[in-house]
C-alpha cells in the first residue's frame, strides 16, 4: 500500500475556499485516498492551461468532465470535437461497473446528467449548424497561415487586403479575393496601386493556386455570409453554460483549416470582449484541442501574436486550454502562460519521445512523492500528473491523480441526432442558408462590363448659352480640380477605411 499521508500532504495544497473544478483523487504509489481531492479554483482558469497525453491514455474523457462541471456552474464552453465522439455530452450517461468502480476511488456521487450542447461545423456538407467567417472578417494574416504562403507573399496579400478595405470592396467569399488579385495585376489595377507597391505576377500566381487549393478541401463552403458573431458562444440554458461543440470529422484531411479557424475564434473574442478584470469564475472556456496543428510551420511573427493573445485575453475573462499529445507541441514562451497542467500518460518507445519526456519533467515543480520520468509513462487509462494554480496563484504540489468519470455519455450519438439537435437550435435559423449578396466579384465584374462607356453621354438639349458662360464656372472648374476629385473618391470610399484590423489582421467589428 502507499504513504496514505503523503496522499493528504499533496491534497492540502489544493483545498480552496471558493468554486473549483473537481479533477480527481490523490494516487500515491498506487494507493488511492477517496477523502484526497484534486481542484483548480474556477478564480484561476483565465490563467490557462494544458491537458495533454498520448492517444488512447483518458484526454478525451477528461476534457468531457471539466466541460460537464463548468456547464453545471453556468460557465459556457468551447470545444473542437475532432473525432466526433465528444458528442455524448448533449445525452445522460450509462451506468456501469467501471463508472461505478471509478466513482468510488475518486469520492463522485455520480449520477447520469446530460447538458445542453450546440453542434457547430465549418461551412456546409454536415449535419451541423454550418459557420462562416468572410475573408475580409478572417484578415490576411490567418488566412496566409491556412495557405501556407510565406513571409513575401503574406505581406502581398495584406497589400491587397488594404487596397480592397480602402476601396470600400467587401471580400465576403474567395471568388471575391480572385476577382481583386485578378484586378490589380491588370494594368488598371498596376496603376491604382500607384504610391502602395505592386502585386508580382508570380507571387498572385502562387495565391491564386493556393485558393484553389482550398476550395477543392471545402474552403469555399467555410468562407461566406452570414457570418459567426462569437457572442453566440456565450450562451447559458436554464443556468448551465452551453456546450459549443466543433463538429470536426468532416474537416480532419485539412487540420490547418481548423486549426487556424479557432485561433481565429479566439482572436475575434479578444477583440470584441470589454475588459474583465479578476471574476470569480470566467465567461468562457475555449478549449484548443489538436494545438500543434496551429504551431507547426508558424512563422515567428505569428508565434508571437498567440502568445499575445493568450497573454490579454485573461483580462476579457476567457480561459484557454491547450490540448495536444506532448507539452513540447506548445512553444516555451506560451506553455509558461498556461497556470494548469494535466498530464496524461507518455510513450519514450524512441530517442525522440526520451528526449521529449525529460524536457516535460523539467516543467513540473519539485516532488518527493513522484519519479516523474517513470510516473508518466506508467500511468493508467484516465490518470495524469496535475499541478494548477492555488487561489494565490502559487503552484499546487504534483499530483498523481486519478480523474472523475464523466456522467454524460461516453461515445457519440450518431449523425441523424446531431442533425435533429442542430435543426432545433436557434442558431439553424440564423446561420443555416447560405448569403451571397453585392461585393467584390460583382463590383468589378460591372465595372469590368461598362468599361466602353466610359465616355460621357451626349449632354441634353440646352438653350444657347449666352457669352458670359462660354468659360467654365466655379463649381465647373472645382470639379474638374484633380484635388476635388481626389476627394470625392476618398469620401466615396469612406466606409472601407473605416475597416481596422486587430492584433491577427482580423475585422474589428463596428
Amino acid at each position: 500500500m502507499g504513504d496514505i499521508t503523503a496522499t493528504q500532504e499533496i491534497a492540502a495544497g489544493y483545498a480552496t475556499e471558493g468554486a473549483a473544478l473537481e479533477l480527481g483523487t490523490v494516487v500515491v504509489d498506487g494507493a488511492v485516498d477517496p477523502t484526497a481531492r484534486v481542484r483548480i479554483p474556477f478564480a484561476t482558469l483565465n490563467r490557462h492551461g494544458l491537458v495533454a497525453g498520448a492517444t488512447g491514455t483518458g484526454k478525451t474523457k477528461t476534457l468531457q468532465g471539466l466541460a460537464e462541471q463548468l456547464s453545471a456552474a453556468g460557465v459556457p464552453v468551447l470545444l473542437a470535437d475532432v473525432k466526433g465522439d465528444l458528442s455524448g455530452l448533449a445525452r445522460a450517461g450509462e451506468p456501469n461497473s467501471k463508472i461505478e468502480s471509478r466513482a468510488a476511488d475518486t469520492g463522485d456521487d455520480w449520477a447520469p446528467t446530460a447538458f445542453p450542447a450546440e453542434f457547430l461545423s465549418l461551412g456546409g456538407g454536415s449535419s451541423a449548424v454550418p459557420i462562416r467567417a468572410t475573408i475580409t472578417q478572417f484578415g490576411p494574416i490567418l488566412l496566409s497561415k491556412v495557405l501556407d504562403l510565406n513571409d513575401t507573399q503574406e505581406s502581398t496579400l495584406g497589400l491587397i487586403f488594404h487596397w480592397a478595405d480602402q476601396r470600400g470592396l467587401p471580400l465576403l467569399d474567395i471568388k471575391d479575393l480572385r476577382a481583386v488579385i485578378a484586378h490589380l495585376t491588370s494594368d488598371e489595377g498596376k496603376a491604382d496601386l500607384k504610391g502602395l507597391g505592386g502585386v508580382s505576377p508570380a507571387t498572385a500566381g502562387v495565391i491564386l493556386r493556393a485558393l484553389v487549393n482550398l476550395e477543392a478541401r471545402g474552403g469555399e463552403e467555410f468562407f461566406g455570409e452570414p457570418e459567426f458573431s462569437p457572442a453566440d458562444l456565450l450562451r447559458q440554458v436554464d443556468g448551465r453554460g452551453v456546450v459549443t461543440l466543433l463538429e470536426l470529422a468532416d474537416q480532419q484531411a485539412d487540420p490547418r483549416l481548423f486549426s487556424t479557424f479557432l485561433m481565429w475564434l479566439l482572436a475575434e473574442l479578444f477583440e470584441e470582449l470589454p475588459e474583465a478584470g479578476d471574476l470569480d469564475k470566467p465567461k468562457l472556456v475555449f478549449f484548443f484541442d489538436e494545438a500543434h496543428l496551429l504551431f507547426n510551420d508558424a512563422s515567428k511573427a505569428f508565434l508571437e501574436r498567440i502568445e499575445q493573445t493568450v497573454k490579454l485575453i485573461r483580462s476579457k475573462g476567457v480561459g484557454v486550454f491547450f490540448c495536444t499529445q506532448l507539452p513540447t507541441d506548445v512553444p516555451n514562451a506560451v506553455l509558461s502562460q498556461l497556470g494548469a497542467r494535466i498530464q496524461h500518460a507518455l510513450r519514450a518507445f524512441t530517442p525522440e519521445d526520451q528526449a521529449a519526456l525529460a524536457k516535460t519533467v523539467k516543467t513540473y515543480p519539485t516532488t518527493k512523492n513522484y519519479e516523474l520520468d517513470e510516473a508518466l509513462t506508467s500511468l493508467g487509462t484516465g490518470e495524469a500528473i496535475i499541478t494548477v494554480l492555488s487561489e494565490r496563484g502559487a503552484p499546487t504540489p504534483v499530483a498523481g491523480a486519478r480523474m472523475r468519470a464523466p456522467r454524460s455519455l461516453m461515445a457519440a450519438i450518431g449523425t441523424d441526432a446531431v442533425t435533429a439537435e442542430a435543426k432545433s437550435s436557434p442558431l439553424y435559423a440564423k446561420y443555416g442558408e447560405t448569403i451571397d449578396r453585392e461585393s467584390a466579384y460583382e463590383k468589378l465584374t460591372a465595372r469590368i462590363a461598362e468599361a466602353p462607356a466610359d465616355v460621357p453621354p451626349p449632354p441634353a438639349p440646352q438653350p444657347e448659352p449666352r457669352a458670359e458662360r462660354e468659360e467654365p464656372g466655379f463649381l465647373e472648374k472645382a470639379f474638374d480640380s484633380p484635388v476635388v476629385r481626389s476627394f470625392l473618391r476618398s469620401a466615396a470610399s469612406s466606409l472601407g477605411r473605416e475597416i481596422t484590423r486587430g492584433m491577427f489582421g482580423t475585422r474589428r467589428r463596428r
